[in-house]
């Protein structure tokens, strides 16, 4: 209740010292004030007392209680509301373009590549609020599964769907899907922009070279950042399909055009990544996000609300009540 509850001019409230000075003065001029009669005897007086008479007291304390009241408005209590507004200076747009094939279900990475894959890039979405994304799907072709937008829930769904499939041609078509990213990218008005290009094979399918659509990508300014997935050596891989209709999966040599990526990382300017777990993936994912950080203007509004008149007029109100009985009712006491 009281989180947002301030007081601008606190140093006022060491006038409290003054009250308890206040009231030891009272009581010591009362004593001064109340004469002392010796009788012998006082048989003869009917004794009565009068109510007035205890309730005189009540007169000082309003006056203290207003006082107090008095003093609690010059420290000026008030309540703050401070609200922000951010304003992206530098925004950056993002397309992931993922491989889908076949070899993406190898279980070197847990629960194998695509679902980690997965896994990763939505954390990776949940941490770009102020930028826009777009997700692009390729094997043996390519095709955008989502256009660059700064709807991230449309992004998370598209990229939750994601599966493997026999509706793509079977292959590795990696300059199809860097070319696709292009074309998503190309009339961007971003100041900075960003294609993260993941694949865990060669290129062998498709009917753009990768060199070309990495060529394309430097002339429109958009940087290049490619992952190859797969760990060093054997992994448990898709090799057929059974009559069930389930894969039928044995260890095969893991092979990655790492010169490649690595050129296509140098010509637009970017970096290549290799994950060989689900550990280096989200380290790697981690490393982009700090490389491509978009700058962040934040704006702060705060709001006083002032709470000093109430207690100014209770002070008031205390003090001419404390008047109006001091005239009236105890005007014959005190």
């Amino acid at each position: 209740m009281f989180a947002n509850f301030t007081f601008e001019n606190p140093e006022f409230f060491w006038l409290f010292i003054l009250l308890p000075v206040a009231i030891a003065w009272y009581f010591w001029k009362r004593n001064l004030q109340t004469p002392a009669l010796r009788m012998s005897s006082i048989q003869g007086f009917k004794a009565k007392s009068s109510i007035l008479a205890k309730l005189r007291p009540v007169l000082f304390v309003l006056r203290i209680l207003a006082l107090a009241l008095l003093i609690v408005a010059l420290a000026r209590p008030r309540t703050v509301d401070v609200s922000t507004r951010t304003n992206s200076t530098q925004g950056i747009d993002i397309v992931m373009a993922i491989d889908v094939s076949a070899s993406m279900l190898a279980r070197d990475l847990q629960p194998n590549r695509l679902e980690a894959t997965k896994a990763v890039g939505e954390e990776f979405i949940k941490g770009r609020p102020s930028d826009r994304i777009g997700l692009v799907l390729y094997s043996g072709e390519s095709f955008t599964k989502t256009p660059i937008t700064s709807d991230k829930s449309v992004v998370l769904r598209a990229l939750e769907d994601v599966e493997f499939n026999n509706i793509l041609e079977s292959g590795t078509a990696i300059g199809s899907g860097l070319a696709t990213s292009v074309n998503r990218l190309k009339d961007s008005k971003a100041e900075s922009k960003v294609i993260i290009l993941l694949t865990d094979g060669v290129n062998n399918s498709g009917f753009i070279d990768p060199k070309v659509a990495s060529e394309l990508a430097k002339e429109f300014g958009i940087k290049v950042y490619t992952i190859g997935v797969g760990t060093n050596g054997m992994a448990l891989t898709p090799v057929g399909i059974a009559g069930n209709g389930r894969f039928q999966f044995g260890n095969r040599q893991v092979e990655i055009d790492e010169d490649l990526l690595k050129q296509i990382a140098d010509e637009t300017g970017g970096k290549y990544f290799r994950a060989t777990n689900n550990e280096k993936l989200q380290d790697i994912y981690d490393e982009i996000d700090q490389l491509e950080k978009t700058e962040i203007e934040e704006f702060k509004y705060t709001n006083y609300d002032e709470k000093f008149r109430p207690f100014a007029l209770l002070a008031g109100a205390l003090l001419l009540f404390e008047l109006l009985l001091r005239y009236t009712i105890f005007r014959s006491f005190i």
